[in-house]
């Protein structure tokens, strides 16, 4: 007796090195990118004919009403506050003293007064940041 063969399946794909090259690409990307924490108001810095941008550890804004904002905190004693605890946390574990001082990023609206600026930099003196500078758009 001839039996008639079963009709062949194709075999099935397997998927699972093409989901192993997904998780790969997601966990280096994830690596890769800098997160950076949200701004705490829209600032319009200054223009300036200087091209390069300061980075630093700690970047304070500075509003057109001389509020300042620092991560999640606002108001200046907030904002104060929470910068001389970031900086008191970073100096544990990091050698802060003399040229290792951290440096501070301010973003400043090009609308404060020059007064606001002038009365804000003793007090970042008083909290350890010696080397302030200032964010500029290019013009």
């Amino acid at each position: 007796m001839r039996f008639t063969e079963a009709p062949r399946r194709a075999p099935s794909e397997n998927m699972v090195p093409m989901i192993n090259v997904v998780f790969l690409l997601l966990i280096f990307f994830l690596m890769t990118a800098q997160i950076a924490p949200p701004e705490p108001f829209e600032v319009t810095p200054p223009e300036a004919a200087e091209t390069e941008q300061p980075v630093g550890e700690f970047t304070l804004y500075l509003s057109p009403e001389a509020e300042l904002g620092f991560r999640d905190a606002l108001g200046e004693e907030a904002a104060l506050a929470a910068l001389e605890a970031e900086r008191a946390a970073f100096c544990a574990a990091e050698d802060c003293e003399g040229e290792a001082a951290p440096p501070l990023t301010l973003r400043a609206d090009q609308g404060v007064p020059a007064t606001e600026l002038a009365k804000l930099l003793p007090k970042l003196g008083a909290l350890g940041f010696s080397d302030v500078e200032l964010v500029t758009a290019t013009n």
